[in-house]
Order: C-alpha cells, then sequence, then structure tokens
C-alpha cells in the first residue's frame, strides 16, 4: 500500500511539474518572449516521451555508436598499420582498397525470408521455399545538368531457394539492372521528387522458361506527413515477335503500380498495388503487403527488422507473371 501511495504521489508531481512548465512556457510566449519559451516547450516534450520512445532511441544510440566505431575500424587499420607511399593518388588508392569505400548503398529492400508458403499446388515445386532479395545502387553523378539530380546505376535480383525440395535447388532468380536519374522536386510541395529510369528484367532462362523485357518508367515520390504515394508508369520498349518472351506481359502487370507507405514509430507498412485496368472478366493485377518491425532487444541489430510479406495476384516473379499466386512469407529485412 506504502509503495502504491508513493507511485502515485511521484505520478501526481510529475504531472503538475509538466503543466507548471508548460504554462511558464505559454506566459513567455504571449509577452513575445518565443526563444525562451521554445526551450520549455522542448523540456515538456522530452519529459512526456513514452517508454516505448526511450526504449528505442536509447537502443539506436547504442546501435549507431557499435556502427560507427565499426565504419572506422577499417580506416583505423589503414592509418595505423599500412606504410604510406610517396605518391598521394596511390596512397588514395590503397586507402580504397583497404577500407572497401566505393560509394554504394542500398537501393530496395534488401531481405530474406526463409520460409515462404505458396498456398497454391504447382506441379514440381514444393510449397515451402526461401526467399531472399539484393538491392544496391551505386551513384555516378550529381547536378550535372544543373538540376540538384543524381545519376545512379542499380542492380536487383530476387531469388527463389527451394529448400525442401531433394537437392534444394533455386527455382528462379530474377535480375533487374538500371539506369536512372532522380530529381528533387519543390520541398515545399507534396511532391518531393520523381525519377526516369530504363531497367531491363530477366530471369537468365532460355527457351520456353525464359523471360525477360526492357522498360522505361517514370516514378513520383509524394508525401503527405508520415504517408508516402509512390505512384509509377511504365512503357514496355517493343520487341520482335520471334524475340519477345511474355508478348502478353501487360494483360498480367498492366502499365504501371501503386505504393502505398506509412511510417509509425519503427514500423512500416507498405501496400503495393498493380491493375491492368480490364475492367471485364479479363481483369488481372497483384497486392502486395509487406510490414516491417523492430526485433526484441537480443536479436536487435543496427538496420535489422523483422519482416511479413504477403502476395495474391500475378508476377511474383517473372517466371509466374502468368500465373495467379497466393504467398506469405517471414523473415528478416536488412534495409528498407
Amino acid at each position: 500500500m506504502k509503495k502504491l501511495l508513493f507511485l502515485a504521489l511521484c505520478s501526481f508531481g510529475f504531472a503538475v511539474e509538466v503543466d507548471n512548465i508548460y504554462e511558464e512556457a505559454q506566459a513567455l510566449e504571449n509577452q513575445g518572449k518565443y526563444k525562451e519559451a521554445m526551450i520549455l516547450y522542448k523540456k515538456v516534450a522530452n519529459l512526456k516521451v513514452s517508454k516505448e520512445d526511450k526504449y528505442v532511441n536509447d537502443l539506436n544510440e547504442k546501435q549507431n555508436s557499435e556502427f560507427e566505431s565499426f565504419t572506422t575500424l577499417k580506416r583505423d587499420f589503414y592509418q595505423k598499420e599500412i606504410d604510406k607511399t610517396e605518391d598521394k593518388s596511390t596512397n588514395e588508392n590503397i586507402k580504397q582498397i583497404v577500407t572497401k569505400e566505393f560509394d554504394i548503398h542500398p537501393y530496395k529492400k534488401n531481405y530474406l525470408l526463409p520460409a515462404t508458403y505458396t498456398f497454391n499446388n504447382i506441379e514440381d515445386r514444393e510449397n515451402i521455399e526461401t526467399t531472399f532479395q539484393v538491392s544496391f545502387e551505386k551513384p555516378i553523378y550529381h547536378n550535372l545538368f544543373g538540376f540538384d539530380e543524381t545519376i545512379s546505376a542499380a542492380y536487383t535480383q530476387k531469388s527463389f531457394w527451394q529448400v525442401a525440395k531433394s537437392s534444394a535447388p533455386f527455382r528462379e532468380s530474377n535480375y533487374e539492372p538500371e539506369l536512372f536519374v532522380q530529381i528533387p522536386y519543390d520541398k515545399e510541395s507534396s511532391l518531393k521528387a520523381y525519377k526516369i529510369s530504363a531497367m531491363h528484367s530477366s530471369n537468365g532462362k532460355d527457351g520456353e522458361e525464359s523471360r525477360s523485357l526492357n522498360r522505361l518508367y517514370l516514378e513520383g515520390y509524394f508525401q503527405f506527413s508520415d504517408i508516402f504515394v509512390i505512384p509509377r508508369v511504365w512503357y514496355r520498349i517493343p520487341e520482335s515477335k520471334d524475340k519477345d518472351d511474355n508478348p502478353d506481359f501487360e494483360d498480367y502487370y498492366g502499365y504501371g503500380d501503386l505504393t502505398l507507405l506509412y511510417a509509425y514509430k519503427q514500423h512500416t507498412f507498405e501496400l503495393l498495388l498493380r491493375d491492368n485496368l480490364k475492367f471485364n472478366e479479363n481483369n488481372k493485377g497483384a497486392v502486395e503487403f509487406t510490414w516491417t518491425f523492430p526485433l526484441p532487444e537480443f536479436l536487435h541489430a543496427k538496420n535489422v527488422y523483422g519482416m511479413f510479406q504477403y502476395f495474391y495476384g500475378y508476377g511474383n516473379s517473372l517466371i509466374d507473371y502468368d500465373r495467379e499466386i497466393n504467398n506469405v512469407g517471414l523473415g528478416i529485412a536488412l534495409s528498407r
């Protein structure tokens, strides 16, 4: 009982302290002393930080410190252990070789879903498999044309691994190299940036299982507070009939897609929508929902999150561009 009374008194005292500081800040603001008022408002905000926020902030600070130590480790090794030459250019070359700083960044999500389950029963295919994606970007030029634009090359690979099958073969891998320019827009506008890209998609196979196409696309990035809206439209570069692996591609993929992303604390909720816009019996499309979430403290690592993904529709992979797939997976995301 005494403990409860003590906690109640502490809580009451804390609430009174917050209210008093807030009233003082309002009084300063009414007097036109905005700088002093802002300092007190910030103090109130800090006092009202939730336990969850405090835990996440402390954890991020710890991980950032560890990450910075890791990234500086190679630089320290170069400075302390590697013999320098008399030529500055040669030294820079050796430094890059030792530190591996090639300015390569994550592009799309990098993730590993050790366990995915496809509800469809497909001949010569196990329902359980592992799916992973690697994606990175290499900036090439910045502000070359004076629009503050960035010209980059990127590569994305998504692989489907039949781990439940004897010999555990990779049944399908999709490769997407692309070259694009991303241009920032007015920061006061909801449209933050747009991207123009030339992209090749292929599964690297030949014969009847070959799937490949080339596209040009335009993508926009709109922000409404913690909600992002990313529409994309594409144009498929025509191929001759004898070289076209999938002439009816647009019947299943349509001419674009729409991504909706909601960020809440350390969670992201992402919805991808695709439709061929044929509002009849030939309507085809896809929906993909992805949720990334913070891992428990004992599993937490820098930029590693839990990931849940659900897909329903056409085009889960290039080989399945014309097959309806119902699939769910769970794993980790290494970038978002």
